[in-house]
């Protein structure tokens, strides 16, 4: 499995292209907004857009989720169904940070901890991580040993739980519980900001460090 890192929105997103080498098909993981960088990034790599993956219904990951399906005419998978309080709520979250107009949608497929979801010869691991929000889940390439972890981690820090039905706690257990136990040398593309790895943020991260 490919990957590029795409730039995305006002806030700096991390939207994720993944793509199988050997078939050219690939998934956009959280397309929050510059749809047109989005597919044209595709493009120059000759990549072959398939699905639409989601780790959370915040604006600045999904606000794009319903535009370029309907453009590219492809299935949204995830995030898991706790996650519907966020999505329905796209519209008043646009407005609220300032985004152009964005609908709110139904994914084609509800995803659940182990569930798998596929493009090409690819498959990702599902895992259900909430406390950032609750119905947060990370994608895991075993044979990548990469996870793409949305707003659940991050280099030196970890995500927000101030917004309505955060949860702290649940925050760490999944962190500690869901994502330690894929090894230490698992890299992982957080939501905002640089890639690290899960052996680094347990020896130096200082809200989930051992």
């Amino acid at each position: 499995m490919k990957f590029r890192v795409i730039p995305v929105t006002p806030f700096q997103q991390n939207c994720s292209l993944l793509w199988c080498e050997e078939t050219g098909e690939g998934a956009v993981v959280d397309p929050g907004g510059d749809l047109p960088l989005i597919v044209d990034t595709a493009a120059q790599l000759k990549v072959r857009i398939v699905k639409i993956l989601l780790t959370h219904g915040h604006i600045d990951h999904a606000g794009g989720t319903a535009a370029l399906a309907a453009q590219l005419s492809v299935p949204v998978e995830g995030p898991q169904e706790e996650e519907r309080f966020w999505i329905d709520q796209l519209p008043q979250q646009g407005k609220m940070f300032g985004f152009p107009h964005v609908d709110a949608f139904t994914p084609d497929r509800w995803l659940n901890d182990g569930d798998r979801v596929s493009f090409g010869r690819v498959t990702l691991e599902v895992r259900h991580c909430p406390g950032h929000t609750p119905g947060h889940v990370v994608f895991y390439n075993a044979e990548a040993r990469l996870a793409i972890v949305g707003d659940v981690l991050f280099q030196g820090s970890i995500g927000r739980t101030d917004f309505p039905r955060g949860d702290h706690d649940a925050l760490i257990r999944s962190i500690r519980g869901k994502l330690w136990p894929l090894g230490d040398d698992v890299a992982f593309i957080p939501g905002h900001g640089p890639m690290s790895t899960f052996g680094e943020e347990r020896r130096s991260n200082p809200y989930v460090a051992d």
